[in-house]
């Protein structure tokens, strides 16, 4: 790979009313990457103090629209009117290895037909989170759901999760949205996320959108980051289970969209819609016994 630091990058975060993770965040930056770095932060909650005081401290620029667009939507207002060479959309949460920003941008320029790529996500605790995966069908989607819990290695959530040659720079079906770059062309190609997804599915939407326009979603282990995955689900998980579900009847239900196919698109919606209630059952006696 090169070692050209050629290029900039506009690294974008969307945000809800953070904490200190917002810190860190902002903090880990400067050592991920030796190229100019522009900081844009969406603010889509109400409390803007810690959001104003942490962008004035780490330079980044905040951008509102008076309501809470989203992920996606919040990702697309801080890259409106791009300008730099690569565009980084991230999660709040995350913390970058030094270089790491770096390696992403040099796996792009070394293959022209990249038009997303991702890092190898970590878990606070060191276990890698499965965040390469393939895209999912109605086979592999109902297989994943009904054994995940209980056979955790069975075979489509381990083709879902598409985790073999885990060390290995390699195509994927879709990236995890918590870290994504991509250069402004494709970006601006594509025309960001589908902000009509709210929460959750914007991902997989856009790296089916990225391999139907004949690019590649590529995931490069040797750039890191942390994630301290799930926090806005510990706070809300209810309402984060019924986002998911609602993204997912939306993503699927567009998959099969042929007006023959609308029996298919009957299961999927009912075959969600019980998944969702179980899991918020399941949510609500958790809580209780805390």
């Amino acid at each position: 790979m090169t070692t050209e630091t050629t290029g900039t990058i506009r690294v974008v975060t969307v945000t809800y009313n953070p904490g200190a993770e917002l810190d860190r965040f902002l903090a880990s930056v400067p050592a991920a990457t030796a190229r100019k770095v522009t900081l844009v932060i969406a603010d889509n909650g109400s409390e803007h103090h810690l959001v104003d005081e942490l962008a004035a401290r780490h330079g980044a620029r905040v951008v509102r629209s008076g309501a809470n667009l989203g992920y996606g939507g919040g990702a697309n207002l801080a890259a409106a009117e791009l300008t730099e060479d690569w565009i980084v959309v991230a999660n709040p949460d995350i913390i970058w290895r030094p270089g790491s920003l770096d390696l992403l941008v040099e796996a792009a320029q070394a293959d022209p037909t990249a038009g997303c790529l991702g890092p190898r996500l970590l878990n606070s605790d060191g276990t890698v989170y499965p965040s390469g995966r393939a895209l999912p069908t109605l086979l592999g989607g109902a297989g994943h759901a009904l054994l995940t819990r209980v056979w955790p290695s069975n075979p489509f959530s381990t083709a879902y999760h598409a985790q073999n040659g885990n060390d290995a720079v390699r195509q994927v079906g879709w990236l995890s949205g918590a870290c994504l770059l991509l250069p402004r062309h494709v970006w601006q190609a594509l025309g960001g996320f589908d902000d009509d997804y709210f929460m959750f599915f914007e991902d997989v939407d856009l790296g089916s959108r990225v391999s139907r326009a004949g690019w590649r979603n590529i995931q490069v282990p040797e750039a890191v980051v942390i994630h301290e995955q799930g926090a806005s689900w510990k706070a809300r998980p209810e309402k984060m289970i019924r986002a998911h579900h609602a993204s997912a009847r939306r993503y699927m239900c567009g998959v099969y969209d042929a007006p023959w196919q609308a029996p298919v698109r009957w299961a999927i919606t009912g075959g969600l819609r019980l998944r969702e209630e179980a899991e918020v059952r399941l949510a609500r006696r958790a809580r209780r016994t805390h």
